[in-house]
């Protein structure tokens, strides 16, 4: 996604209309936070994460994927997932509901 000025903003995670159980994670390393279906204590962060660049050549070794996004909550019933997906989605967006 990519605000007025063409400069890269936060990629948005959501999860699909009708999720009745998903988890609330915190990035430890770049501090986003997204809903996720899983519920698992950790998980690699989809924002930094994804940065990770395989092209590595024969004196280097093979980057690590960490678990830096701890779940923080997990959400329980449709009204609460969709209220938690708005208000990430409001918080990413700037507020801009029409986007949403």
């Amino acid at each position: 996604m990519y605000n007025r000025k063409t400069e890269r903003i936060q990629t948005m995670y959501y999860v699909p209309d009708g999720t009745r159980l998903c988890g609330f994670y915190e990035c430890s390393e770049c501090h986003s936070r997204f809903l996720s279906l899983m519920t698992a204590p950790s998980m690699i962060c989809p924002a930094c994460g994804r940065a990770v660049d395989y092209e590595i050549g024969p004196d280097e070794e093979m980057p690590e994927l960490k678990e830096d996004a701890k779940l923080v909550k997990i959400i329980e019933g449709e009204e609460e997932v969709e209220k938690y997906d708005t208000l990430l989605s409001l918080a990413i967006t700037g507020g801009d509901y029409e986007w949403i």
